[in-house]
């Protein structure tokens, strides 16, 4: 793929040992740039050949032949009107055409030498590019790949038995020829005025940025550099929905009531109700939803990196209680997920992938696992619920666990959540309890969820501190769960003993401000973009994924009578899962770390996704 610049002509390539790295060569210099991830690598890619078809076509010229006329007919109308002679009209419009002709004969020239300076570098490339043709096929023409937005295409079809060292020396060898080879800091690169003057990153102007490496600041002609994140993860991002389609047909209401008044002090997770107490999302989904501020482990790996380990704690302390924040007046529960049932997120503007899969039936147990820019999260939660009339209690069993790159782990559970005023009243929700965060390292932190009384002015309160390894409070948050969490430090640590902000408090977290249209499930932002089914997705989830679920689907369009009937469809199919578990029935996609430990991710997923090899996954949605 050949690239237009200011400064000349390049070509780009990508890597064969290396998925982060790619290569700009010119006449002049080579680049060799190394991406954040290989998704990141993916989104320059796309940006270049989105650039490369722009410019081309912005910069093609068309020529006028020698023959045509330059109309003067303006021209001798103002000189008419100024009462000017004839004859010095006349010499005046021999002077305009014959420097319009100079003009076009300097154009055209320029023309012809930029075209005869492709050819000749192309020529170039071929007699320095010693790899085989299918390899250089599947460097050169990447176009013919498709590129979805998801960014894990393959983009070079081969294999090679060669060591990676040798391939890599290889690969400096075919590009330098025989240049010096030099490496730069990433900050001392992206530091430079001439890179940075762009103030964002488009299909337009990644070209500007790549030619607009000077080597009058770079003294080598082989540059590596590290490209930073943010930028290619504006060019990933994905146009996702911002409410829910319209309901085709009017909901008729039921009472609560009747359908659980003989369910008194049951486990109400085991009781069937129609789809009206359903909100159009799966408890595998729910999951996902408590990573809408994944940005606040960016931030706390970042901290962590420069040494700051107590901002890294209180980071992740801000996110645990930030995925309470969406349950805030959503008085609909999530579908029961099937046996087998799985969901994927893929968030590259966020930078997160995600994956659930319902693990066993009875108890009722669900695993996920996401990855981050410098993290991993992972575990398994059990709900177990209670009926006592007027409210419902919920218990999460489970240990959920942050691990960051620099070997840095932190593990908490999940606190008591109670739903009032299920028959009378306004119906809400609380949650309360301790919870623990517990680090490997030099801090830890606890954090009380007050119980709300029915006198409380001051609801839904989050109280904690941070203590190092001896014990010694070193800073202290205070906030609420459904709005925002605040911290300090010092002697306002030793003055901290009320829920009261003061004025040396640094604010951690704030929630988002609630879409314009929420529907009866008042849903958030971040929450109806996760049934979509964007573009691409179509055709590539398994057939287990949360968004194939029919009666779900139903319920999100509208089509509640529909909805019903595959609920209890399904319901009836879940009823033979007990059987399937007790054959010996594995999840696909996790297996336990110990006899009673927590299930782990055991790979193969996104592989598989890739490939879209989906043989050895039941049809849990269809006829049983």
């Amino acid at each position: 793929m050949t690239i237009l610049g200011c400064s000349g002509i390049s070509s780009f390539r990508e890597s064969k040992t290396d998925d982060r790295r790619f290569y700009i060569v010119s006449p002049t210099k080579t680049l060799h740039l190394r991406t954040y991830s290989s998704i990141d690598r993916v989104a320059w890619i796309q940006a270049l050949i989105l650039a490369t078809k722009e410019i081309s076509i912005n910069r093609g010229v068309s020529f006028m032949q020698n023959d045509v006329l330059i109309s003067t007919e303006k021209l001798r109308d103002r000189m008419q009107a100024e009462g000017l002679d004839e004859t010095v009209i006349k010499d005046c419009e021999q002077i305009m055409r014959i420097e319009f002709a100079e003009y076009h004969k300097q154009l055209k020239l320029r023309y012809e030498e930029h075209l005869t300076s492709i050819g000749t570098f192309h020529q170039q490339l071929e007699e320095v590019d010693v790899e085989d043709a299918a390899t250089r096929e599947g460097q050169l023409q990447l176009p013919k790949y498709d590129y979805s937005s998801s960014g894990r295409e393959k983009f070079n079809e081969y294999s090679t038995t060669e060591s990676s060292d040798d391939v890599e020396k290889q690969e400096l060898d075919e590009l330098s020829d025989e240049e010096e080879v030099s490496f730069f800091d990433t900050n001392e690169c992206f530091g430079d005025p001439i890179v940075t003057c762009a103030a964002e990153v488009t299909s337009s102007n990644v070209s500007n940025r790549i030619s607009g490496f000077n080597t009058n600041h770079c003294d080598a002609k082989i540059m590596d550099v590290e490209l930073q994140p943010d930028y290619p993860n504006m060019l990933l991002h994905i146009p996702r929905r911002k409410k829910l389609p319209e309901p085709i047909e009017k909901e008729k209401g039921v009472s609560l009531w009747s359908m659980i008044k003989d369910n008194v002090g049951k486990d109400l997770t085991r009781v069937c109700l129609p789809v009206f107490f359903n909100e159009p999302l799966s408890s595998l989904q729910k999951c996902f939803e408590d990573l809408e501020y994944s940005d606040l482990l960016d931030q706390a790996y970042e901290y962590g990196k420069k040494g700051n380990s107590l901002m890294r704690i209180l980071n992740v302390a801000a996110f645990a209680v930030s995925g309470y924040s969406s349950c805030d007046g959503r008085p609909c529960k999530p579908f029961n997920p099937l046996l087998g049932e799985t969901y994927e997120a893929d968030y590259p503007d966020k930078g997160i992938r995600f994956f659930a899969e319902k693990v066993s039936h009875h108890p009722m147990l669900i695993a996920c696992h996401c990855e981050g820019r410098g993290w991993k999260f992972w575990g398994d939660s059990n709900l177990k619920s209670k009926f006592w009339g007027q409210s419902i209690q919920v218990d999460p069993v489970g240990v959920l666990t942050l691990e960051f790159d620099d070997g840095e782990i932190f593990q908490w559970s999940k606190v008591t959540t109670t739903i009032y005023n299920l028959i009378l009243g306004k119906v809400y929700c609380n949650h309360h309890g301790t919870m623990n965060i517990r680090g490997n390292q030099q801090y830890s932190c606890k954090l009380k969820f007050k119980e709300q009384s029915l006198l409380d002015r001051n609801p839904r309160q989050v109280q904690g501190l941070v203590e190092d390894a001896k014990g010694t409070k070193v800073a202290t948050l205070v906030g609420k769960w459904d709005d925002s969490m605040c911290c300090s430090f010092g002697d306002e640590v030793l003055k901290s003993k009320s829920s009261f902000l003061t004025e040396n408090s640094t604010l951690l977290w704030a929630r988002n401000k609630p879409p314009p249209d929420p529907t009866r499930y008042n849903l958030t932002s971040f929450a109806i973009t996760l049934n979509e089914i964007t573009s691409d997705l179509k055709g590539k989830l398994p057939p287990t994924d949360s968004r194939l679920r029919p009666d779900q689907r139903y319920l999100e369009n509208g089509e509640y009578e529909k909805a019903n009937s595959e609920k209890l469809r399904l319901e009836r199919r879940q009823r033979m899962s007990r059987k399937l578990q007790e054959n010996g029935w594995k999840p696909r996609w996790f297996r336990r770390d110990s006899e009673d430990g927590t299930f782990r991710y055991i790979g193969g997923y996104w592989e598989a996704r890739e490939q879209m090899e989906w043989d050895d996954c039941m049809d849990i949605f269809g006829e049983f």
